[in-house]
C-alpha cells in the first residue's frame, strides 16, 4: 500500500493535504482496505465548525460502519459531492478522487500533532505475507 509523502496522517487513519489554509481530508489506503467496499459516506454540511479530532462523519462499508475524525480544527469549506453517487471512489482513489472534505484551518499548529508517511506506517500492524 502506498502512503504519499507530503501528506500528514492521523493515528485514526485520516490523511491531510495542505494548500495554504485549506486542508483536504480523506482516509488512508490502509483504512479503505480494512473497511472493504465502501457503500456510503456521511459528510458534515459546508460551514460547520469542527474541532481537531472531532467526529465529522461516517464511512459505511459492506463490513462495518467507521467514524471519521477531523485531524485539524476549522470550518468545512467543501464536501466531495462525487461521493454521494460514487462512494466507491474512496476505495479506488483514496488520495485523489476519494477525498472527503476540505476544511479551512483555524489553527495550522494542529498539523504539528500529525504524522509523516513513515511515522504513520510504523503505527500499522505488520503486513502478513501469505
Amino acid at each position: 500500500m502506498s502512503y504519499p509523502e507530503g501528506l500528514k496522517y492521523s493515528k485514526e487513519h485520516e490523511w491531510v493535504k495542505v494548500d495554504g489554509k485549506v486542508a483536504t481530508i480523506g482516509i488512508t489506503s490502509h483504512a479503505q482496505d480494512a473497511l472493504g467496499d465502501i457503500v456510503y459516506v456521511e459528510m458534515p454540511p459546508v460551514g460547520k465548525e469542527l474541532a481537531a479530532m472531532q467526529e465529522f462523519g461516517v464511512v459505511e462499508s459492506v463490513k462495518s460502519v467507521s467514524s471519521l475524525f477531523c485531524p485539524v480544527s476549522g470550518k468545512v469549506a467543501e464536501r466531495n459531492a462525487a461521493l454521494e453517487k460514487r462512494p466507491e471512489l474512496v476505495n479506488s482513489s483514496p488520495y485523489e478522487n476519494g477525498w472527503i472534505i476540505k476544511v479551512e484551518m483555524s489553527d495550522p499548529a494542529d498539523l504539528n500533532k500529525l504524522l509523516s508517511a513513515a511515522d504513520y506506517q510504523k503505527t500499522l500492524p505488520p503486513v502478513s505475507k501469505h
